[in-house]
């Protein structure tokens, strides 16, 4: 039994510092949304409120992925952070339907705004996202992290929208630019968030990881001597960044000392080839009788009459 999630100081401290300034950029943005009747920035204040929770939660989830694997949870909490990610994808996505709805009040009942403190605040939010941004940045291949990452990002595009409209109703006067600002940003906020509802749900439904080619990893295995085929062969994602595997290896007859030179071979692949660590291998010199859910080979006998499970480098058991 072991994970493969290590403590990770640096991100924990980033996310810690970015909880901070969030959370003053916030009051910040709602006080001074509210004294300007901007919705755009009351709308800001609400996706940066939106942002502090996704924050808070992939911190959490950070934390829970440094806690060891036990009897009940033998992959530990690897998966906190995709399920951190959903969770912040779906609250971006409610978020930017209530942005709609304002938005399309202001335009049936038009409210002025004040330009210049819109545009002021605005700007202090476009240096504060942004250095956020830059931070997480680092660590976007983490799908948890990538979306607060892109949080941040939207943030930060969505804050200098503000500041152009800013500058156009001081220009022009016109007050729909500011609802008009609000739809752009609702629509920032939802392909961004769909992207990372998608990716999550693939994960959390034990799908094959986009990055992984079944058929590749299949010849690649049934490359190496003494096999004959492979079936019943599956890859799924524990994390973002970290896949399993799980396969039955139709091999020649042998004796069970050659089996480690085997299988050893079969994680070589994997390992070096693929960046699977974790893999799960029954050798057996006999067909499974049903190649796609198969669950025993037709005759007891399999290598010597021992099945071979290996786990990464180092962990080969037989029983």
């Amino acid at each position: 039994m072991h994970v493969h999630a290590k403590p990770n100081g640096a991100m924990q401290r980033i996310l810690k510092v970015s909880l901070g300034l969030t959370a003053a950029y916030i009051a910040a943005t709602l006080f001074f949304g509210l004294r300007a009747h901007s919705l755009a920035l009351v709308s800001e204040a609400g996706h940066n409120l939106s942002d502090f929770a996704a924050l808070g939660l992939s911190f959490a989830a950070v934390w829970l992925q440094t806690r060891p694997a036990t009897d009940r949870r033998t992959f530990g909490y690897q998966r906190a952070g995709v399920l951190a990610g959903f969770v912040n994808a779906l609250s971006l996505m409610v978020l930017a339907v209530w942005i709609v709805v304002s938005a399309v009040g202001r335009f049936l009942h038009p409210v002025t705004v004040e330009p210049r403190l819109m545009m002021a605040v605005a700007a202090a939010g476009v240096v504060m996202n942004g250095v956020i941004a830059a931070l997480l940045w680092k660590f976007s291949g983490d799908v948890n992290i990538r979306s607060v990452f892109l949080h941040m990002l939207g943030d930060t595009l969505s804050t200098a929208a503000v500041i152009v409209g800013g500058l156009a109703i001081a220009l022009t006067g016109l007050q729909w630019i500011d609802p008009l600002l609000s739809l752009i940003i609702a629509a920032m906020i939802l392909a961004s968030s769909w992207s990372i509802v998608r990716e999550t749900l693939h994960i959390l439904l034990e799908g094959t990881p986009r990055s992984v080619d079944l058929a590749e990893i299949r010849s690649a295995m049934s490359g190496v001597e003494g096999v004959v085929n492979v079936h019943d062969l599956h890859v799924w994602s524990l994390t973002s960044q970290s896949h399993a595997l799980a396969c039955h290896v139709q091999v020649v007859e042998m004796q069970l000392a050659e089996c480690d030179a085997v299988l050893e071979r079969l994680n070589h692949q994997l390992r070096d080839h693929f960046g699977i660590q974790h893999a799960t291998i029954q050798l057996e010199v006999t067909d499974c009788a049903t190649v796609h859910d198969c669950v025993s080979p037709p005759e007891a006998p399999v290598v010597d009459g021992h099945s071979h499970h290996h786990h990464g480098p180092g962990h080969a058991h037989a029983h």
